[in-house]
């Protein structure tokens, strides 16, 4: 199996760009891109986030 490929790079403008979200592993590009570098963004609040090494260990009695 063969694969033909034309690229034409032309211009492209992006007014205004909207997204309400993106699922665990997706990515939005508009135009090349070179460089991705990736990054985390949490909404948990504070209160919520527990940071430890410790683990719960739950007992099994048989």
């Amino acid at each position: 199996m063969e694969l033909k490929m034309t690229v034409h790079n032309k211009k492209i403008e992006v007014g205004e760009f909207d997204c309400d979200g993106v699922s665990q592993s997706s990515i939005v590009l508009i135009g090349d891109t070179e460089e991705i570098i990736s990054s985390t963004v949490f909404d948990t609040p504070a209160d919520s986030l527990i940071i430890s090494k410790q683990l719960p260990i739950r007992k099994h009695y048989e």
